[in-house]
């Protein structure tokens, strides 16, 4: 084994690991206003699992980071009490590091500060890296490419009664023909877009329409991110749809916004059964995200404010 192949991992006596995500990057973010934030936690993967751990006590990561992975980074992740036993420290590499662009009206840029072989080395996911609690674990969410797709892992996990939720990370380049759109929607149970992304893939529609779409081409259960318009969600089995409100907050920042209602949303699907709460779950979990830039300080009683935070929007959230 070379020391690019050296694992590291951070709970090496678990058994058991209920929900998990993937992704770490470093990001300097650049706002549409000049500001910028530099040297922020992210990638998905940690607002994924804030997400989570709003809902759920037993939380794990997956990625890989250099040798230079920040300190307070990693501080952050044992202070929620993430676990890292899928994290991998790659002992020759830089952890990867992106500009974040945003533009006024909701469009994201990434921009690679890493350059070569670190980037797919780090990016990689691969069933049979995860330990193995991670591979039966109770449910697995993940981004994806939307044009070059890994959806090896998911079909994996799904082996092993894993519930998975799918993300695009980005807008897709071009429109996805009818079988490229089947493959994506269908590799997990859960399949959670936002209204760009959505419009890349599949071209412009009103929101309903998007939904059917996305039905038609096989989707199990959608949750559709509508930013501050909160979002849609859908089961194709039972027709059941809600829309769910955004929880009125003081928007700072909406970075990571998705990941975190993505990881919520998956945690009350896996938990309750029930679209509606699995909704509101996940929307509750977006409004932390936004309201400062990156992911939320250490300290707080998150969960007791959820709960509060819950039972407003459980009084607004709406049929159809």
């Amino acid at each position: 084994m070379n020391n690019n192949s050296l694992i590291t991992y951070h709970s090496p006596l678990i058994t058991l690991m209920d929900f998990v995500t993937y992704s770490i990057i470093i990001d300097d973010l650049v706002f549409p206003d000049g500001r910028t934030a530099m040297g922020v936690l992210g990638g998905s993967g940690p607002q994924t699992a804030f997400g989570m751990k709003l809902w759920a006590d037993s939380v794990g990561l997956v990625g890989a980071v250099g040798h230079d992975f920040p300190a307070d980074a990693q501080a952050w992740l044992d202070g929620m009490e993430i676990d890292c036993a899928g994290v991998r420290r790659l002992a020759h590499y830089e952890s990867l590091r992106a500009w974040q662009i945003f533009e006024y009206d909701g469009r994201r840029m990434q921009v690679w500060r890493t350059q070569g072989q670190a980037i797919p080395d780090q990016l990689a996911l691969r069933f049979a890296d995860l330990p193995p609690a991670y591979q039966t674990a109770r449910a697995f969410h993940y981004g994806i490419h939307p044009e070059k797709p890994n959806l090896a892992v998911a079909h994996a996990l799904r082996k092993n009664n894993v519930l998975v939720g799918i993300e695009p990370f980005r807008h897709a380049d071009q429109p996805l023909n009818e079988a490229e759109l089947r493959a994506l929607v269908t590799a997990g149970q859960i399949f959670s877009p936002n209204l760009h992304e959505v419009e890349t893939m599949i071209g412009p529609a009103d929101p309903q329409t998007q939904l059917r779409r996305l039905v038609d081409a096989g989707a199990q259960i959608v949750a559709l991110r509508m930013g501050a318009e909160g979002s849609l969600v859908h089961r194709a089995d039972t027709s059941e749809t809600w829309h769910i409100p955004a929880p009125v907050t003081t928007v700072v920042d909406a970075c990571g916004a998705g990941n975190a209602y993505c990881g919520g949303f998956i945690v009350g699907w896996a938990q309750t059964n029930d679209l509606r709460l699995a909704g509101l779950y996940g929307a509750v979990a977006a409004s932390f995200l936004v309201e400062q830039v990156g992911l939320p300080p250490v300290g707080p009683d998150y969960r007791t404010e959820a709960q509060r935070r819950l039972a407003v929007l459980q009084e607004q959230a709406q049929a159809g």
